[in-house]
């Protein structure tokens, strides 16, 4: 009797592993995003399987079906011709922004979560169809930024709750690059990140979101009492129907953020500044982030720290979407990646956009 439980209990055991290494079928969405080539060149791992891609742009998906080594077998022109034929668990959009919705009314009724490339929308109004839709279906809709793999953002907030800078005061949080003209994007994906109505602006909303998704993040959802923004066009030859460059000023009970979103940078950058009644850290990069103590008037010490990439499954985002929907990985409240975030995020960017249009400080109701 005690080796016939012994063998059940091993084949049990057996059953729950294979069960858990079962890959999580992932369907991409589009591929005209610049960032697509993260999941396609993706190493080789057991987490996830690509099983089907949507493109209408033939011509774009052979030129990727060569770089990346995939079969045109498994490129649909629609979703509803992917999902009846692959039945993914998953879907990662790679196209435009817009289409984002679109994505999630096709998964929701099937049961398939999605994770989007950052803005998780380009309005409000859309962001809270996404809402409805995901609490209907019960599915995960998570949302992709770099700035998530940063272990410096991870460690001051960390040191930050840990009070090692005092209360905090001000948050300076810069994005962008020189534009996406001049950094050599694909035609593909300049076509409608430089379109107002599938990218939801330019800069602003590009770049923008990352600071709206970090602070609500350090805010652990509270939303900001007041936004305010302005916004410039400074590239016209090559931005002509979006803004290029814009800031964005939030104002809490006790603290303050910037957001200083543009394409007009020398050098690309995605830096934080958490600035306390004690002191200042300095999240340069990924892997660089500097701790300033002040000592008097204008004295201080300075601490520089260095960090390799995020652990598993952090370290990548595929694998944490992956964790997440088998379960293995529960995301605390607002964490980067989370729906509830994003919502907020998109209420920030669209007050952001009513404000620079206006001219008006934009009142948010107070969580």
């Amino acid at each position: 009797m005690k080796k016939y439980l012994f063998l059940l209990y091993i084949m049990l055991c057996s059953i729950h592993a294979t069960a858990q290494e079962k890959p999580l079928r992932l369907g991409v969405a589009g591929l005209t995003h610049g960032h697509v080539g993260w999941i396609l060149g993706r190493e080789k791992q057991t987490d996830i399987n690509v099983v089907g891609i949507v493109e209408t742009n033939k011509e774009l998906a052979t030129r990727l079906s060569k770089e990346y080594g995939f079969s045109m077998n498994i490129v649909f022109d629609t979703m509803d011709e992917l999902i009846s034929a692959v039945r993914p668990d998953a879907i990662a959009a790679f196209g435009n922004i817009k289409d984002h919705l679109n994505v999630v009314e096709k998964c929701a009724p099937n049961g398939i979560h999605v994770m989007v490339e950052k803005p998780l929308a380009t309005s409000f109004a859309d962001v809270k169809k996404i809402e409805a839709l995901s609490k209907k279906y019960n599915i995960h809709v998570l949302t992709n930024y770099e700035t998530s793999w940063y272990e410096t953002n991870v460690k001051a907030n960390q040191l930050l709750e840990e009070g090692t800078i005092g209360d905090l005061r001000k948050v300076i949080i810069r994005d962008g690059h020189k534009g996406p003209k001049k950094i050599g994007v694909s035609k593909e994906f300049l076509e409608w990140l430089t379109d107002e109505e599938l990218n939801g602006g330019g800069a602003l909303m590009d770049f923008g979101c990352y600071g709206a998704n970090l602070m609500t993040w350090l805010m652990k959802g509270k939303k900001p009492r007041t936004v305010t923004a302005v916004k410039q066009q400074l590239q016209p030859e090559n931005n002509p129907n979006v803004e290029d460059d814009a800031t964005i000023i939030l104002t809490y009970e006790n603290e303050m953020a910037l957001l200083e979103p543009s394409w007009n940078w020398p050098i690309g950058r995605k830096d934080m500044e958490l600035y306390g009644t004690k002191g200042v850290i300095y999240s340069d990069n990924p892997i660089q982030l500097r701790v300033r103590l002040s000592k008097g008037y204008s004295d201080f010490t300075e601490e520089t720290l260095f960090f390799n990439e995020r652990p598993e499954p952090f370290n990548d985002p595929f694998s944490v979407f992956a964790a997440v929907i088998n379960g293995g990985l529960k995301l605390e409240p607002y964490n980067v990646y989370t729906l509830e975030n994003n919502i907020v995020v998109m209420e920030i960017l669209q007050a952001a956009i009513n404000s620079a249009n206006n001219g008006t400080t934009i009142n948010l109701q107070t969580n």
